[in-house]
């Protein structure tokens, strides 16, 4: 008897059944903009993040090593560097740009995080290069310097619009 009960209470009836769809497209929509952010002017931000991670791919990483080579494989500076490589280029700037073009809220926080994440691993690499140098290596180039940077403007943007939802 109840089971009848609950299907009669489901009913809406003919008068209200215009009223009912568009209460169920609005809710629709309103999951859809729970799931998006809106960087607002904080994107500026992360495109000059971005901007410095690419300028800090050109530059040299150490002696006359651009990141880029270090990207590509023909050079090896180490393991920490060419992680924090991947770690800029993946997180910093292919995830920067797919964040801000879908706006998503999860990916904003996957940047959040995985920009934090370069940041350990950026300080490890420049701190990888300063050990190095009593045995006869380079030390860190600019070009390392300028791309930590970078992911440290990334990281405090996407933290700012991650938590601003």
């Amino acid at each position: 008897m109840s089971e009848r009960r609950d299907e009669d209470d489901d009913r809406v009836p003919p008068e209200l059944a215009d009223l009912d769809a568009e209460l169920a497209d609005a809710r629709d929509v309103q999951r859809t903009l729970e799931r998006r952010v809106d960087p607002g002017p904080t994107a500026l931000g992360v495109s000059i993040g971005v901007v410095l991670v690419l300028i800090g791919l050109v530059l040299p990483w150490t002696g006359a090593v651009a990141g880029w080579t270090v990207l590509a494989g023909t050079e090896w500076i180490g393991p920490l560097p060419r992680l924090f490589v991947f770690i800029a280029i993946g997180i910093g700037v292919l995830g920067s740009a797919l964040t801000l073009v879908l706006r998503w809220w999860a990916l904003a926080w996957l940047c959040a995080v995985g920009s934090g994440i370069g940041v350990v691993t950026g300080v490890w690499a420049i701190w990888s290069r300063q050990t190095v140098v009593p045995d006869g290596g380079t030390g860190p180039g600019i070009g390392l310097v300028v791309a930590e940077l970078g992911i440290l403007v990334l990281a405090v943007c996407w933290a700012r619009i991650a938590i601003r939802r």
